[in-house]
């Protein structure tokens, strides 16, 4: 899940324009399947970009090519920058905890572990997400099953992390940095909601604003904390390319087309086919050992994350009104 939630819209909320166009689509279980498979090979080419370069310069490429890929489409469809000082002062926050920080965790993290491990530990995000939401979000109330899909994922982590043999061979740093990570995007999402739900514009013109800010941000954190590499290895550049221009850039794009189309709920199930995904690029191309715990932990992960989007049903409308969707 380390890009499906992180927009500054609610994936919910569909604007007119993007479903007013009739336009001939790809069909949406295809580019479900790009979908996924793009987000799944993220990890594998943060591993490979960092063969090459420092966390912060593999977290600054990734924007810079993400950012590109936005603004051609902005540019393409004649769409403006958002305006307003409010918008852009919870839009740099939003780039923050969306982008900036997450993408730099997961580069950090990966010094010290498998990219498998890396995209498992991205799973998780569901099941921070709605232990937050119970805490900050109102109209999330807990259910028997959400509350037991919390608590089997949690077990699910610790099955992947080895808890019974003492963590024996973890990397410690590596793996809190990546839940770290997959934290920061819920954190983000509920501080969106609070304070960028309704501004009005556009999800590629909020989206490609939040990007920038973000590579405006690693661009002056990154000369503090790093030097300039004094080779340009080629593989781990075109591996940041790709992350940046596919992972991040056209990844949005097929986000928004499947959201629009096939509703939040559908769009999000790309979530569940990620670290299987990561785990199988890891372990092929990469020759990272796997231990039955993973696959087995991976397994309860996803099902306790499932578990916890579990919604009630809603009660009967009253007059044809719709209840509302949190």
């Amino acid at each position: 899940m380390v890009a499906a939630m992180s927009t500054v819209t609610s994936p919910s909320r569909v604007t007119p324009a993007s479903s007013d166009r009739p336009r001939r689509r790809l069909d949406w279980r295809l580019r479900f399947a790009a979908l996924s498979l793009i987000w799944g090979f993220s990890f594998l080419l943060i591993k490979v970009g960092t063969q090459g370069y420092a966390p912060f310069q593999v977290t600054l490429g990734r924007l810079v090519f993400g950012t590109a890929v936005l603004a051609a489409a902005m540019a393409v469809r004649r769409e403006r920058l958002p305006r307003g000082a409010r918008t852009w002062t919870h839009l740099t926050i939003a780039a923050f905890l969306l982008n900036a920080l997450p993408f730099s965790l997961f580069a950090y993290a990966e010094l010290t572990i498998p990219s498998a491990l890396a995209g498992i530990c991205n799973a998780t995000s569901p099941l921070w997400g709605m232990a937050l939401s119970l805490v900050a979000l109102s109209e999330d109330r807990p259910t028997r099953v959400r509350v037991a899909g919390l608590g089997l994922g949690f077990l699910g982590v610790l099955t992947v992390l080895g808890a019974w043999q003492g963590f024996h061979g973890l990397d410690a740093t590596g793996t809190a940095l990546a839940l770290l990570a997959s934290l920061s995007y819920p954190v983000g999402w509920i501080y969106v909601r609070r304070t960028l739900a309704g501004t009005g514009h556009s999800h590629l013109s909020m989206t490609g604003a939040q990007l920038l800010l973000a590579t405006v941000q690693l661009a002056v954190v990154t000369p503090l904390f790093t030097t300039l590499p004094t080779r340009l290895p080629l593989t781990p550049l075109l591996a940041i390319a790709a992350l940046g221009a596919l992972g991040t850039g056209l990844a949005v794009l097929l986000q928004y087309g499947l959201v629009a189309e096939v509703g939040p709920t559908t769009a999000q199930m790309v979530t569940y086919f990620i670290p299987v995904i990561a785990t199988a690029a890891g372990v092929t191309l990469l020759g990272e050992p796997l231990a039955w715990s993973t696959p087995v932990g991976a397994v309860i992960v996803l099902t306790g994350a499932a578990l916890t989007q579990v919604r009630p049903k809603p009660r009967t409308q009253v007059a044809g009104v719709s209840p509302q969707r949190g």
